[in-house]
């Protein structure tokens, strides 16, 4: 058969196909020859009230300043979204600042900061008003997408060193490693462990005499790059959404956690008791070993304040629920420990179990509160109770269904609520990316939901305690995001008794202190497995030197309580829980320095003694100041002999009062005992009498039998400039200390102070 005729175009007509197609062919192969996209050339800028507006060619970018020393920098391929955080809770301040226009660059100008930004290709780099570099993007680099993942590329500075970024395994200085942010339940992780529960995308930069923080505030999955596998970069870069980060530059460590707190908000003080030592175990069960505990603690003179219940008091492992033939009348057994000086903690997870009978579930299938696929049918999963729901925290009606639920624990004396399985964990541990989130009204799915989810569930309980009791409540979470200081504190999650997990428990909690995270604990002896004698002696003296003092064992281990060791750990045990509630009035103005400033209780030495290289070695990583005073050396147990490194100043052994000069190295002869501790020259520590529970007034009739102060003269130049609870030191007391001005220290028993159970500040 012959085929039909067709006609040839005209030349004209031919030259256009022919062009046309070449073109076509050409966009493709851009396409196909730039799969990693940059900003390209600025096109145009408005200045407004705040910042700069800026087009480049790929994308859109806002400046934003919002104190002298903070930065912020929006980046997105369309048009930048609403401006929506569940992290930052602080706005723009009303700041001065200049933008000049050159020929190559905009100059973005504040008292405190220089922000250059290159039109051709458009890129930022930001110095001291004076032109010293501090932080740049990477040329050539500088900002990018791949696909949806957007990502910043920075200049890697000459010994650049990064600390922070939350709840992170490995060594305080984090420069040659990686990392990613994605809440994950970390059952029994270990020392290379990454990513574990919580996301905190916030570090701290440090070169050449400076320091400078980033604040990369993205929900989704991100990941850190801080020169691991190049020598070129670091970076940071997220699955999804915008490329949304703050740069924070300030003279010191302290001031870039203060700016990041004003950012993302402080811990509000905590109650007194929760900072008392804590009994735990999975579980606690029935009632009467729930007594028995208590009055053990009791007996034997080991000062406690918190009972906490874990998942076996529940019926079925259904939140908000009692088992009746172990708990029959909560209440009542609330009171009875609230009577010998003890407040309940229990634990709350989020999955509801899926049964019509149980009027929690009801009342969120009635009130729509639970997380739901595209096609509008509950997403389920399989926990603890077997196959559950999962309520949307991100969805404001959600919360105050949580929060009216959590109002019945409040009537049944319940006084503090531990919030676990928060990740989200289920079983199998792969949750689908299809689920969404309601996100407080621009719903999203599980890509960007997953980080916040935790941070949300804790709001709702923090909230729900505050308004059922009226009074500060205690909130406990394993996972988070940033901004979680504002409703709980954090535990490290499912740790291991062994010794270089109590090690690395430490750096964790230096580690999220340094991000704005100040109450802070971990399972002290270890949650899985059985500690030997001398670690779980070790991890109680540690443990008393930590923000939140909480002992755990799982349920498949022997009992953990510090009498079930023999005499000799019980007696270490109760001397250092001892020890710490003498120091209440001492740690309990360390909180409230934390609660106002941002500065977390337990501080790696980065950040009063940021440049001297020895604090980073991995003999003296472990270190840290607890509050003001106190310098911690932290040794495993089975060690006979250690390192220590004291910093510059001078240093008096808190046993023996010997005067220790700094910026030096030592060894040191281990003793089971003793955990090494020395006091800072200078300090002014307050103590109390012995109590039992911080229910126990210690004052009595006569304050001044039962207070002291133990002021440690080496160091003040001028003891005029001593103030007391923001008040100068009585006329008496200045007289006294002189006369004892050649003593170590001077013990002052008839000095009174602010009532520790509302409020005690020292400025010095």
């Amino acid at each position: 058969m012959r085929g039909k005729f067709v006609p040839l175009p005209n030349l004209k007509t031919a030259l256009s196909i022919l062009l046309y197609s070449a073109c076509l062919l050409l966009e493709v192969n851009q396409v196909f020859a730039q799969p990693v996209m940059q900003a390209g050339k600025l096109t145009s800028f408005v200045r407004n009230a705040n910042g700069v507006a800026i087009e480049t060619e790929h994308a859109h970018v806002a400046l934003t300043v919002f104190s002298p020393g903070v930065i912020r920098v929006r980046m997105d391929k369309k048009a930048l979204g609403p401006d929506f955080s569940y992290a930052v809770i602080a706005k723009p301040d009303k700041t001065d600042f200049q933008l000049n226009e050159l020929a190559d660059k905009l100059i973005l100008k504040t008292t405190t900061l220089q922000v250059q930004i290159q039109k051709k290709p458009f890129s930022v780099r930001f110095e001291t008003p004076d032109g010293v570099l501090i932080n740049q993007d990477e040329p050539g680099l500088s900002n990018a997408w791949i696909g949806d993942e957007v990502g910043s590329y920075k200049t890697l500075q000459e010994g650049e060193r990064f600390i922070g970024l939350g709840e992170k395994t490995g060594n305080l200085d984090r420069r040659g490693s990686a990392y990613t942010n994605w809440n994950t339940d970390a059952f029994r992780y270990t020392g290379e462990t990454d990513p574990l529960y919580a996301s905190v995308p916030f570090y701290i930069g440090i070169h050449h005499g400076m320091n400078y923080g980033i604040f990369f505030d993205n929900s989704y999955q991100t990941d850190f790059n801080f020169g691991a596998s190049n020598r070129r970069f670091s970076s940071f870069s997220a699955q999804g959404g915008e490329l949304n980060y703050y740069f924070i530059f300030q003279p010191r460590v302290a001031d870039i956690i203060r700016a990041y707190t004003d950012l993302t908000g402080r811990m509000p003080l905590p109650p007194l008791w929760s900072l008392g030592y804590q009994q735990n175990r999975w579980s606690y069960y029935p009632e009467a070993e729930v007594m028995r505990i208590a009055n053990t603690l009791r007996e034997k003179k080991i000062p406690a304040d918190g009972i906490t219940l874990d998942i076996h008091y529940m019926d079925g492992y259904r939140v908000f629920s009692w088992d009746k033939q172990a708990f029959p009348d909560p209440k009542a057994m609330t009171d009875k420990l609230a009577g010998l000086g003890f407040k309940t903690t229990v634990i709350v997870d989020p999955g509801i179990k899926i049964d019509p009978a149980y009027a929690t579930y009801a009342r969120g299938m009635q009130q729509d509160v639970f997380l739901r696929y595209a096609d509008g049918t509950p997403y389920v999963g399989e926990v603890w109770p077997g196959w559950v729901y999962f309520p949307d925290f991100t969805r404001a009606a959600t919360r105050a269904w949580w929060q009216a639920e959590v109002a019945n624990y409040a009537k049944q004396g319940v006084a503090g609520l531990w919030n676990d399985m928060n990740e989200i964990s289920t079983w199998g541990q792969k949750m689908p990316n299809n689920i969404l989130f309601d996100y407080d009204g621009h719903q999203t799915t599980h890509k960007q939901g997953r980080n916040v989810y935790a941070l949300e569930m804790a709001r709702a309980s923090h909230e729900g305690m505050k308004r059922a009791t009226g009074e500060r409540p205690f909130t406990l979470s394993r996972s988070g995001y940033a901004g979680l200081q504002r409703y709980a504190a954090i535990w490290t999650g499912d740790n291991t008794a062994d010794e270089e997990h109590m090690m690395l428990g430490v750096r964790l909690l230096n580690s999220l202190g340094l991000s704005g995270m100040p109450f802070t604990g971990m399972d002290i002896g270890g949650f899985t497995g059985t500690p030997t004698s001398g670690l779980y002696a070790r991890w109680m003296q540690i443990g008393a030197f930590t923000p939140y003092f909480r002992n755990h064992a799982a349920s498949d281990s022997r009992s953990s309580e510090p009498w079930t060791y023999g005499e000799d750990v019980l007696n270490i045990s109760r001397n250092y829980i001892n020890l710490r509630y003498r120091l209440m009035p001492y740690l309990y103005s360390s909180f409230y320095q934390a609660a106002t400033s941002g500065m977390p209780v337990m501080r790696s030495l980065a950040i009063d003694y940021t440049h001297d290289e020895q604090v980073y070695s991995r003999h003296y990583q472990n270190q840290y100041m607890f509050g003001d005073a106190f310098l911690v050396a932290p040794f495993a147990s089975n060690k006979e002999f250690g390192r220590l490194y004291l910093p510059q100043g001078d240093w008096h052994d808190l046993y023996s009062d010997q005067l220790e000069h700094g910026k030096q190295a030592k060894a040191l002869e281990l003793h089971l005992e003793r955990l090494p501790v020395y006091v800072k020259a200078g300090s002014i520590v307050p103590m109390q009498s012995l109590v039992q529970s911080t229910a126990q007034q210690p004052e009595g009739k006569h304050a001044s039998k039962f207070r002291k102060l133990e002021i440690y003269l080496h160091g003040f130049q001028d003891i005029n400039s001593v103030e007391l609870a923001g008040k100068p030191l009585p006329v008496q007391m200045r007289q006294v200390a002189f006369l004892g001005k050649g003593d170590k220290y001077l013990n002052l028993p008839s000095v009174s102070i602010a009532n520790s159970a509302e409020k005690i500040t020292l400025k010095y």
